[in-house]
């Protein structure tokens, strides 16, 4: 019996059993990209896009009209300036088609050129960006920080290492700082942060925001890209053959292989990509184009910059990577062709419903009354009848002052013959605010059946052209 348990015991060797088992992990580790600087057209329209995007969002909040800050989304009184416009919650309609213009041109411009906006203009890509230079100035281009990173702690490496990360928490910082300035007046939030009386919220956000930056940009960079956002999954659906996209000339790139420059690929029986491997060095995202259209790739068009670098170097033709379609690749169409057939019936349809939902949001914005008008019965004060046997029925008026000048408004009353305001009629609101008055209302006893009736009060601003027409309901007692 003894022997017999002995036996179970023994502890048998996988190897003995299944000698060809390998254990394979289901998750791949991550591999740090070093993206190699790069010089071109495309990445010139980069930082254009880097500098125009940053001189709007850092500078709009220290930008004044008249006596205030001119872009303030002030959530403490529900009021939003944008320039010499004044919003309030009930104007949600025009957030709406503000959304609704985004998501239309992220439509249009994807199914033109592919992930534009995810190339030149993602905060994403621009913060990233902006945070690359930055290490590259401390600590060199690609080689010297993958050397750096693999080599010993130096002095000198933990120096540089040390400013970098100095850096990117002060710009990580200041973007913070910035964000919540469209929000709290800026130069308020300026002097109070100097003096150290920050509210617990707006150090919260600017912390909130500044940690999402800085570890957005500074650390998951493509992994964001990859892994987070969306939009790389469902790009697909807005592609189709004539979109433009950053595409490799197989055709003509294969069979790839080194050579010297003065040899000829056509006895070598090569084609014109020399297998330098830049294009994958420069990649944001570490994907070889070569290998066809990923959904890891931006778009952003830095392996097209390096690659006619390269052809200019070994004096071949440059777009062996470039902005084309696949129906273009297949035809060998020229780029008049290409274009051509870019503007298809659905690039048509897109512009012209995105054009006229802009039209209409500015025809509105154009046409709309600087003012607003809430009528409500006041439920403290039952319809009675009072002197002269007439009915009274009492109001509450909220006149909200949408313009940034006081303003008077006489108010007037239809819709029930004799039907008169004895109250005052007339109400002034200082500029940007509301002001709530009591009206009464008094109409001839015997004027209708006993009951609710429809009435409608008519209130014109005195000082700018509107007048707006407000229903409500006259109660008669029995």
């Amino acid at each position: 019996m003894n022997a017999k348990n002995n036996e179970a015991k023994k502890v048998i060797p996988i190897t003995a059993v299944e000698p060809d088992v390998q254990m394979v992990s289901l998750y791949a580790a991550h591999k740090k990209i070093y993206p190699k600087s790069v010089t071109g057209v495309f990445s010139n329209w980069r930082w254009i896009m880097v500098w125009v995007t940053q001189i709007i969002f850092y500078g709009l909040p220290w930008l004044e009209w008249g006596q205030r800050q001119a872009v303030l989304f002030d959530l403490s009184v529900r009021r939003f300036y944008i320039f010499g416009l004044v919003l309030y919650p009930q104007d949600f309609i025009y957030l709406t088609g503000l959304m609704i213009i985004a998501a239309l041109s992220l439509f249009l411009f994807t199914a033109v050129a592919g992930r534009l906006w995810c190339g030149y203009a993602c905060p994403q890509t621009v913060y990233t960006e902006i945070f690359l230079w930055i290490e590259k100035k401390l600590e060199g281009d690609r080689s010297a920080r993958i050397r750096r990173d693999e080599g010993p702690m130096t002095a000198e490496t933990f120096a540089r290492k040390a400013g970098k990360q100095f850096l990117w928490i002060a710009f990580a910082f200041w973007t913070g700082f910035t964000f919540v300035g469209y929000f709290v007046p800026m130069r308020e939030m300026a002097g109070a942060f100097l003096g150290g009386q920050l509210a617990a919220w707006e150090f919260f956000w600017v912390f909130f925001y500044a940690f999402a930056t800085y570890g957005n940009a500074g650390f998951m960079r493509e992994q964001v890209c990859l892994h987070m956002c969306p939009y790389a999954r469902f790009q697909s659906a807005m592609f189709d053959k004539d979109t433009l996209i950053v595409t490799y000339d197989e055709e003509r790139g294969e069979p790839r292989g080194a050579r010297s420059k003065k040899a000829d690929p056509a006895k070598l029986n090569l084609g014109s990509c020399v297998d330098c491997g830049l294009c994958v060095q420069v990649c944001p995202t570490g994907i070889d184009i070569r290998n066809g259209l990923q959904y890891q790739c931006i778009g952003c068009g830095a392996c097209a910059d390096v690659c006619d670098t390269v052809m200019d170097k070994v004096g071949y033709a440059r777009g062996l990577v470039k902005y084309s379609t696949e129906n273009a690749m297949a035809n060998k169409w020229t780029p008049k062709q290409t274009l051509r057939h870019v503007l298809r019936p659905r690039i048509l349809v897109y512009t012209s419903i995105l054009l006229g939902i802009v039209l209409a949001i500015f025809v509105s914005l154009a046409m709309r009354t600087p003012f607003k008008v809430d009528v409500v019965r006041d439920r403290g004060v039952m319809a009675r009848v009072v002197d002269a046997g007439k009915t009274e029925n009492v109001y509450r008026l909220q006149v909200m002052n949408a313009t940034e000048a006081d303003q008077r408004y006489r108010i007037s009353v239809t819709g029930l013959p004799g039907l008169t305001i004895t109250s005052e009629d007339t109400v002034s609101v200082k500029s940007t605010e509301a002001n709530t008055v009591p009206v009464r209302v008094q109409a001839p006893f015997e004027v209708a059946k006993p009951g609710s009736h429809e009435i409608h009060f008519e209130i014109e601003s005195l000082d700018s052209p509107g007048k707006l027409r407000e229903k409500s309901t006259f109660m008669i007692p029995q």
